[in-house]
């Protein structure tokens, strides 16, 4: 059984002692943990805003940390040395399974007006490519081992289809990045990629690519977008306050989602999907200790 700690290790996320990121915050000063999409300061000036915002509406400082890798910021959790984060779906359930934090809130967007989004399976019109069956012997991009949509659903995907992605392509590469696969397909690079819907329509959006140029030949179930998380020893009346902060935060942009349209309720439950699918791709979530 592959476990998730190799999967971290495979994605060149090392698993290390707690991460120390200074001596303990100030009680006064609420701390905010990034995912680093991008790189740490395109992290924190792409949120600034919302967190601009969640610092005036709570009347105390709001401190960003961006780790260089998803570990970093499950280890600072863990240390209790971040008192919210904002986590990529499985890197969310990873965090639940080794800290004390869950899941309380998801961006919803004018775009979707949704709390959840899908991989697509893309591949250019002119490829003769017209379902699943026909990636056989073509080459592939998925996004980075760890990525939900870039990877893990669509890899998921495919094995419940009875296809097993190591035979079905002859080459696979990781792109590091749903625009790089987006243009290698689009570039002939590669025959045919995964990537997370809402980034090919913005990248459409952006006129960077063609809609009319792919064709989607897999698509995923909804999978629950990424969530904001508290540590659960978090004082309950500022964790009401953190709550309502986010959900007022309208027309205010948040990273690759687009201009917001407040943050929604979430829990635990919600990432049972995710769950399901690290079953399917036998990947054990005790295995990080």
């Amino acid at each position: 059984m592959t476990s998730f700690a190799s999967l971290f290790r495979i994605a060149g996320f090392a698993l290390l002692p707690l991460l120390s990121i200074g001596q303990a915050h100030a009680a006064d000063t609420l701390r905010v943990g990034l995912i680093p999409s991008e790189d740490s300061q395109a992290m924190i000036e792409s949120s600034k805003l919302v967190l601009d915002g969640l610092q005036k509406q709570l009347g105390m400082p709001v401190e960003p940390f961006v780790a260089t890798d998803y570990n970093g910021i499950i280890e600072a959790l863990r240390a209790g040395k971040l008192d919210v984060a904002y986590l990529g779906p499985f890197s969310y359930v990873l965090a639940a399974s080794v800290a004390d934090v869950e899941a309380f809130a998801v961006a919803v967007t004018q775009k979707t007006h949704q709390s959840s989004y899908k991989s697509l399976i893309i591949t250019r019109k002119d490829s003769g490519i017209k379902d699943v069956a026909d990636l056989q012997g073509h080459t592939f991009a998925f996004v980075d081992p760890s990525s939900a949509s870039g990877h893990l659903f669509p890899k998921a995907g495919l094995e419940k289809a009875g296809y097993a992605p190591e035979k079905l392509f002859s080459r696979v590469i990781f792109s590091g990045s749903h625009d790089a696969s987006i243009l290698a397909v689009a570039n002939g690079k590669v025959d045919a990629a995964a990537v997370a819907d809402r980034i090919l329509a913005g990248a459409v959006a952006k006129d960077i690519v063609k809609q009319d140029d792919f064709r989607v030949v897999w698509t995923s179930q909804p999978i629950p977008e990424s969530p904001m998380v508290w540590r659960k020893a978090l004082d309950p009346e500022l964790k009401k306050k953190i709550a309502a902060a986010l959900a007022g935060m309208k027309d205010v942009p948040w990273g690759d989602q687009g201009q917001l349209d407040g943050f929604q309720k979430t829990d635990d439950a919600a990432y049972n999907v995710v769950r399901e699918t690290a079953k399917v791709l036998n990947l054990d979530l005790k295995g990080m200790k």
